[in-house]
C-alpha cells in the first residue's frame, strides 16, 4: 500500500510565486511518475476563473496532465470517481469556512479521506493548507482570526503565513496561550510541511530563510520551537 502524503503549504506556490516553482516541482516529484495528473481545487476562492487559468498556466510548463474540480461547474456528476483516477489534488487559497461547508454538502470530505488513505497526494497552500489539521487559523471572517475546526486528517492545529502576515503569529500564540487551540505547526510563507502517514518528515522551503515551527504552550507562555527547513535545490527538484 502506498504512503498517506499531505504537503501543507504555508504560502508560496504558483499563486504567490509565480517566477518560483521549486514547491510545485516539489509536489509533482513526489508522485514518483514521468507525468503525474494533478487536479486543482479552487473551491476557497469560489472557483476564481482567474486562479484556475493561472494553475493552467503555470503547470502546463512542468511534465503534468492538470485539471481542476469546479464545485460550481462540476465536470462530472461522479466526483469521487473523478478525485480518485488523480495522482496529487492542489487545493487553493481562501475562505476556509466556505471550503469546508461545500465539501461536506457534496461528500468531498469523504471522498478526499478515501483518496488520502489510498496514496493520492493531498497539497494545498494557506486555507488549503489548514483544512486538513484539527484546527487551523483562519481569516473567513473578515478582519478577525480566529480558530476554525477543520478535517482532522492531520492532529493539531495549523499556522500558515507565520511570517507574511504580521498579525498572523500572535493571534496564533494567543489562541494556544489561552487553550482554545491545541499545539501546532507554523509555517512561513515559501514552506511546504510534508507528511507521511501522519508524521512530520520533512519541512522544505523555497526562499532561503523561510522557517517551520512547532508552536506549544508550557508554563511560561507560548515555546516555539523551529524546525530544520531545507531550502530546495533547483536541479534536484527537476530530476
Amino acid at each position: 500500500m502506498r504512503a498517506k502524503q499531505i504537503i501543507a503549504l504555508g504560502g508560496g506556490g504558483f499563486s504567490m510565486e509565480p517566477e518560483n516553482s521549486l514547491l510545485d516541482l516539489y509536489i509533482l516529484r513526489q508522485a514518483e511518475k514521468e507525468k503525474p495528473r494533478v487536479c486543482f481545487v479552487p473551491t476557497a476562492s469560489g472557483d476564481s476563473e482567474s486562479y484556475i487559468a493561472r494553475f493552467y498556466q503555470s503547470f502546463k510548463q512542468h511534465h503534468c496532465v492538470p485539471s481542476h474540480l469546479s464545485l460550481f461547474k462540476s465536470p462530472t456528476p461522479d466526483l469521487e470517481d473523478y478525485v480518485m483516477n488523480q495522482d496529487i489534488i492542489y487545493v487553493g487559497g481562501g475562505n476556509t469556512r466556505n471550503l469546508l461547508v461545500l465539501w461536506k454538502e457534496w461528500g468531498l470530505d469523504r471522498v478526499f479521506y478515501k483518496a488520502y488513505e489510498q496514496g493520492i497526494i493531498l497539497s494545498e497552500i494557506s486555507a488549503g493548507s489548514i483544512c486538513w489539521f484539527e484546527e487551523g487559523v483562519t481569516d473567513s471572517i473578515p478582519g478577525q482570526l480566529t480558530k476554525l475546526s477543520c478535517l482532522g486528517f492531520l492532529k493539531g492545529s495549523n499556522c500558515p503565513h507565520y511570517d507574511g502576515e504580521k498579525e498572523r503569529r500572535p493571534a496564533y500564540h494567543q489562541l494556544i496561550s489561552s487553550g482554545e487551540m491545541k499545539n501546532g505547526i507554523a509555517a512561513d510563507d515559501g514552506v511546504a510541511l510534508h507528511f507521511i502517514d501522519g508524521t512530520l518528515v520533512r519541512a522544505v522551503s523555497s526562499r532561503p530563510h523561510a522557517k517551520a515551527y512547532r508552536v506549544q504552550k508550557v508554563e511560561q507562555g507560548i515555546e516555539e520551537i523551529p524546525i530544520e527547513t531545507i531550502y530546495l535545490d533547483r536541479e534536484e527538484v527537476c530530476k
